[in-house]
């Protein structure tokens, strides 16, 4: 690596800002810069009937990354994320990028499938605590290879996949996942987001790792009101989304639907999953969210990053901060082919502060309907849940 810059009289090429530390190479060819994140969850509520213990303390640490990417001549991107938070899946990205040829990217490593929007929109950037209940049948970060092309509307992503690099890179069978994106209307103010994304996953026939659970959206709630348990002979499974985005000005409205169906051998039947959600923003003191059309890295094209906040905005320079309102609506069936697994349907409110530019606070109701739920003898359940965020990340 190139010596780093050594002025008379200064510190070497470092610099700290919102971004975290940056070093830079007398050249700058090589970049390092390490940042990171830290996102504390308080929760509390009621469930009716009473589930014992729902909220465990009621406040949980959510993620602790350290985070580190390394940039060489604006081609090659290495990336390293760690969460300091737990032992079962630690690392995050792991991943090395080659983008040095305009319009393409490809990935190798340890990063997110090309699937789903809300999945691709980072943590720290969803509109959220936390994001809707069909996530749950989101394949989500693995091990592979993928390609990404990019031009002035659209994007095209496809890769090969094994199994997460923390659980067993050769666990969860093989899987082909690809996302198409396009957007009609494109401009400073405004974007028309449509997308699609397909996955088909074969595995072992000695693996039993496919299931499907999902909390009701609050990660410091302890029980997942609907799950599939292990679903037994599983063959393979083809996931199914599409996804469509309107932002105008401070105003976005953002949906997708997701459909999982696994194959079973034997003489088992199929199931078919599926959920889907709406949600509405409106960031009333800002502007909307940039859309982000190419990557460094990875599969996270077209997608939505972070409220921006104005210099003048910034609480440390006299300002108020940035205020964002929001309402979704979400859903998820867990119940076909002898399988059941239950039914939940959420409504969530919430509120976000962003007063400086490296912090968010954030504020969510969620009212939660579960049929049949597996958690308490097949009996309907209802929850209603306050959950908030203080998030640092740089």
């Amino acid at each position: 690596m190139p010596r780093f810059v050594q002025a008379e009289g200064s510190v070497t090429g470092a610099t700290l800002d919102e971004r975290g530390i940056t070093f830079k190479s007398a050249d700058e060819a090589v970049k390092l810069r390490i940042g990171g994140r830290l996102q504390l969850d308080p929760a509390f509520g009621a469930t009716n009937p009473r589930i014992a213990d729902a909220f465990g303390s009621n406040i949980e640490v959510r993620r602790a990354w350290i985070e580190s990417y390394l940039t060489i001549n604006d081609a090659v991107e290495l990336a390293f994320q760690y969460d300091l938070n737990t032992d079962r899946t630690p690392i995050q990205d792991a991943a090395i990028g080659y983008r040095g040829i305009k319009g393409l990217v490809v990935t190798l490593g340890n990063f997110k499938e090309p699937f789903s929007l809300q999945q691709l929109i980072s943590d720290n950037n969803t509109t959220f605590v936390e994001r809707a209940l069909p996530d749950a049948l989101v394949p989500a970060r693995n091990t592979g290879l993928a390609v990404a092309a990019y031009g002035e509307r659209w994007t095209l992503t496809g890769g090969v996949f094994g199994g997460n690099i923390n659980t067993g890179v050769e666990l969860g069978g093989i899987a082909g996942t690809v996302r198409a994106t396009y957007a009609p209307i494109l401009s400073e103010t405004e974007v028309l987001h449509l997308g699609t994304a397909g996955s088909f996953r074969s595995y072992d026939q000695s693996d039993r790792s496919l299931s499907f659970s999902s909390k009701p959206e609050a990660f410091v709630f302890q029980t997942s009101l609907i799950n599939t348990g292990s679903i037994r002979n599983a063959g393979d499974l083809a996931r199914f989304g599409i996804e469509a985005a309107y932002q105008n000005g401070p105003f976005r409205l953002q949906g997708e639907y997701i459909r999982a169906e696994a194959g079973r051998q034997g003489l088992l039947p199929g199931a078919s999953f599926e959920g889907g959600y709406v949600e509405g923003a409106w960031v009333f003191n800002g502007k909307g969210r940039p859309y982000q059309l190419k990557t460094n890295y990875g599969a996270d094209l077209a997608i939505f990053k972070g409220v921006q906040v104005g210099e003048e905005q910034r609480v440390s320079r006299g300002g108020t901060g940035v205020f964002e309102l929001a309402g979704r609506f979400s859903f998820l069936d867990l119940k076909d082919g002898g399988i059941n697994g239950g039914v939940e349907r959420n409504w969530t409110a919430g509120v976000n502060w962003y007063p400086d530019k490296n912090i968010r606070l954030m504020a969510n109701y969620i009212r939660a309907h579960a049929q049949g739920s597996p958690a308490l003898g097949r009996r309907d359940v209802e929850a209603d849940i306050a959950e908030f965020r203080l998030q640092l990340y740089w």
